[in-house]
């Protein structure tokens, strides 16, 4: 009878110890499930944050972020403009004063403005790419010369010099120089490129251009509309552009 009894305590014990082991089983099992799904979302996570980070490689083109925004950014206010209020042409330009391609394109935008006159206008977006090592330097510089009225004539000094500055290792006695030759107050010049004014307008502007979703500089929308590259290659390819806005009625 007593070993009849033990018997049956042994039973019951393996019976409650497999049921430990079966309670006990999956806890590894979720724990690696845990461990594995963190993984797969911080991985994830690492993806995301890198999309629509400037390229380093390519030159002057840039990858934007989606955006599920339905209107673009401001930009910069009061905007940099050259030409007529009244004007039928907008061309609104995002650059960057170290890009080559930009450089390139100067002086065929300038052709256009002298050639237009009255009808066309022109909007200057900052948009300095990162791998370009003096750009925001240079968007600083003219946008501290904007703080006292000769943003344009930067402007033109910086793209007429390019090769001047952007093989320069130290540009600051460069850029000094241009404000000396165009009278603007030293000290508060100085002052300017690093002022929180400045800053924010070179970011509002990037992200007006993030907002539009921009591919490269230079980029050009006419009136609105962004213009393939193909347009601004040459003087007679943007002019052929422009002469199709002003005359819808014959294309």
């Amino acid at each position: 009878m007593k070993e009849a009894k033990t018997t049956t305590h042994r039973a019951i014990t393996s019976v409650g110890s497999r049921r430990d082991l079966s309670l006990k089983r999956p806890f590894p099992f979720a724990i690696t499930l845990l461990v594995l799904v963190a993984a797969v979302s911080f991985a994830l996570y690492l993806k995301n944050s890198a999309n629509g980070r400037p390229a380093s490689a390519a030159g002057s083109r840039w990858r934007s972020p989606k955006t599920s925004s339905l209107q673009p950014a401001e930009g910069a206010e009061p905007k940099h403009v050259r030409g007529a209020d009244t004007a039928t042409i907008t061309l609104e330009e995002f650059a960057d004063f170290e890009c080559p391609a930009c450089g390139q394109f100067y002086p065929i935008l300038k052709s256009i403005e002298s050639e237009y006159g009255n009808q066309v206008r022109v909007i200057f977006r900052e948009f300095p790419l990162v791998q370009h090592a003096h750009a925001r330097a240079a968007g600083e510089v003219a946008e501290a010369a904007g703080l006292q009225g000769k943003f344009w004539e930067m402007h033109d000094l910086l793209y007429e010099n390019r090769n001047a500055w952007t093989q320069a290792t130290e540009v600051q006695p460069i850029f000094e120089d241009y404000e000396r030759r165009l009278g603007l107050d030293l000290e508060r010049f100085k002052r300017d490129q690093a002022s929180l004014a400045v800053q924010t307008r070179i970011d509002q502007d990037l992200g007006r251009g993030r907002s539009l979703r921009l591919r490269a500089t230079p980029t050009i929308f006419l009136n609105g509309a962004e213009l393939p590259f193909e347009n601004m290659k040459t003087l007679e390819a943007l002019r052929a552009a422009v002469n199709k806005a002003l005359r819808p009625e014959k294309n």
